[in-house]
């Protein structure tokens, strides 16, 4: 019988080890199909922004419906719940440059985060209200978009430079 203890034992140690290494793969795995959707959202915010900007900087004609559907959508996308794509540990620190640009001070007790966000979701509102109505009024709605964007990006991401 104490032949058969130290196989079995060691068997279960494996087994044990294996059961961890697995379900960190998976919560790594996890993590970073969180970081992938984020950073695809903010691709979409990008791309509607752009649409935006390039209009009222007159490099594209003023189109009324293309401005209120670019608009709504930047209002759609600011008022999705981020939790789950924002999981504590997904920060450049954690993770490395190549993965994310999120820095730690997010998860850091009295971050803002919350109210940089509550920002963006009036400002993306104003937007929708006045993109479709001229071209003037997008480009008076357009600065607080930017701004709400710049002000989180400048506290809670890694600059490019």
């Amino acid at each position: 019988m104490r032949h058969l203890t130290l196989p079995v034992l060691g068997l279960a140690l494996v087994a044990s080890f294996t059961t961890v290494a697995n379900s960190d793969t998976a919560a790594n795995a996890a993590m970073l199909k969180a970081i992938e959707a984020r950073q695809a959202q903010m691709q979409l915010y990008a791309f509607n922004l752009g649409q935006l900007g390039a209009m009222a900087k007159g490099e594209m004609p003023y189109d009324a419906g293309l401005a209120s559907a670019a608009a709504g959508n930047l209002a759609q996308l600011s008022n999705l719940n981020g939790a789950a794509v924002w999981p504590m540990g997904s920060d450049i620190d954690s993770l490395g440059k190549d993965v994310t640009t999120a820095l730690p001070a997010i998860w850091q007790s009295g971050s803002d985060v919350g109210a940089k966000a509550a920002a963006l979701r009036d400002a993306t509102a104003a937007m929708r209200a006045a993109a479709g109505e001229s071209l003037e009024a997008l480009q008076g709605a357009i600065g607080a978009v930017g701004a709400s964007c710049g002000g989180c990006h400048k506290v809670y991401r890694q600059s490019d430079s």
